[in-house]
């Protein structure tokens, strides 16, 4: 392998993946570190941790845990990939794996850029932008497990990190790869270890990718991988697809604005469920009563727990954070679980910790990259028998779960 990437949970890591082979890498996703070594023809490795929300010390050696296999298959060059909204709190979990990633490396002018245009992130003078929203003010800040109180990308990771955080302006990005690396140098030399890179526009990721050439450690958002692969010698060529028939179930527990749109557009056209987290957790909805309902319906049946922020809010405070989360994560891996048993052979996935749950209790080891179905995800084979799509809850148009479900059927 050539390249090798840690991703911080499931849905960011075959986002990744998704525009490494876009880019024309042979591209192979793991969930979580492989035990054996990888065929020789593969270029580059994504291996997929559910890290971001367990606590420091566990995040830190879990990805030098990667590290050292990803070193052992021969890369040269390593991708710390995080969400494109940084999701995170003050005391980590980025920074603090950052550190760690570049100690272990020895490496320095580390970039730190989540910016991914193509889904509505952009970095500008440090401060990180949802479409035409502060980070800040897009709904994240309701986020029931990586609240993001502050869009400056700079501050943040300077809470997180022990090493002095810089800054490349978009008005050097602008004027390409070579000014990019003599700002990344000079940046080194006022003593700063990481470097925030704004990037508004997808040609501003292919020129960082072009000054990142010879780095060691890179870290961001999918979107930094963008100009990656011709540093390799690759160049974008379609991804191979052969689709899955058979019955098909999609389970959402986002509840980020676009998934909660993408929920109710489904309502309107196909049979939907919604998930009382009181009702999970205190036992009157079991995992076998959920599937049950799904296999027992038509069409593309969703089964969902996204909820409005403050009824989440109101779930936590009567049951706590960590108990809610695990319960529903427990749920829908259970549920999946089922469902495959019985015959399931497509699982559409929203929301990164229930989509890192469902694989996790799918037991899914590597997932070989498909076409993408909007941007940053793409469909995955896990087995003969079993295609999957892991969404990140804030990506996808309003008609996601539909628009996957056809294409991982071949039906476009």
């Amino acid at each position: 392998m050539k390249l090798g990437c840690i991703g911080d949970d499931f849905t960011g890591s075959s986002d990744l993946a998704n525009t490494l082979a876009k880019g024309g890498m042979k591209t192979v996703q793991f969930t979580g570190i492989p035990s054996s070594p990888v065929p020789s023809d593969v270029e580059a490795g994504v291996v997929a941790l559910k890290s971001r929300s367990i606590p420091v010390k566990d995040a830190v050696a879990q990805s030098l845990a990667a590290l050292d296999w990803l070193k052992a298959q021969g890369c040269t060059q390593f991708l710390f990939k995080y969400c494109s909204t940084f999701d995170s709190t003050q005391d980590g979990n980025i920074g603090p794996v950052a550190d760690a990633l570049a100690d272990a490396l020895g490496a320095h002018k580390v970039i730190v850029c989540p910016a991914f245009p193509g889904t509505g992130r952009s970095i500008y003078q440090g401060h990180l932008f949802v479409n035409d929203q502060l980070l800040n003010e897009c709904g994240m800040q309701n986020h029931p497990l990586t609240p993001m109180t502050d869009a400056d990308i700079r501050r943040w990771m300077s809470f997180q990190s022990q090493y002095g955080v810089g800054h490349v302006p978009a008005q050097t990005v602008f004027n390409g790869a070579n000014a990019i690396r003599a700002s990344l140098e000079a940046q080194h030399a006022l003593g700063h270890r990481h470097i925030v890179v704004d990037a508004i526009r997808d040609e501003d990721l292919f020129e960082i990718g072009k000054a990142a050439k010879d780095l060691p450690l890179i870290t961001g958002g999918s979107g930094i991988a963008l100009g990656l692969p011709a540093n390799f010698g690759c160049t974008a060529s379609p991804v191979a697809w052969t689709g899955q028939a058979g019955k098909a179930i999609a389970l959402s527990g986002s509840c980020s604005i676009a998934t909660r749109e993408q929920v109710a557009h489904h309502a309107t056209h196909s049979p939907t469920r919604e998930i009382n987290a009181a009702d999970v957790i205190e036992g009157r909805l079991s995992a076998l009563d959920m599937a049950e309902w799904l296999l027992s319906q038509d069409g593309l049946p969703l089964a969902f727990s996204s909820a409005d922020p403050e009824v989440v809010k109101q779930v936590q405070t009567t049951f706590g954070r960590e108990k809610s989360a695990t319960a529903l994560e427990d749920f829908f891996a259970d549920v999946a679980r089922i469902c495959v048993e019985r015959g399931v052979t497509r699982v559409i996935t929203a929301g990164g910790e229930t989509s890192g749950a469902i694989v996790e209790g799918l037991s899914l080891k590597t997932l070989e990259i498909g076409p993408e179905i909007d941007p940053g995800v793409p469909a995955l084979r896990a087995s003969e028998s079993l295609v999957v799509a892991l969404k990140s809850g804030n990506f996808g148009a309003k008609d996601f779960f539909e628009k996957a479900n056809s294409v991982l059927s071949g039906d476009v």
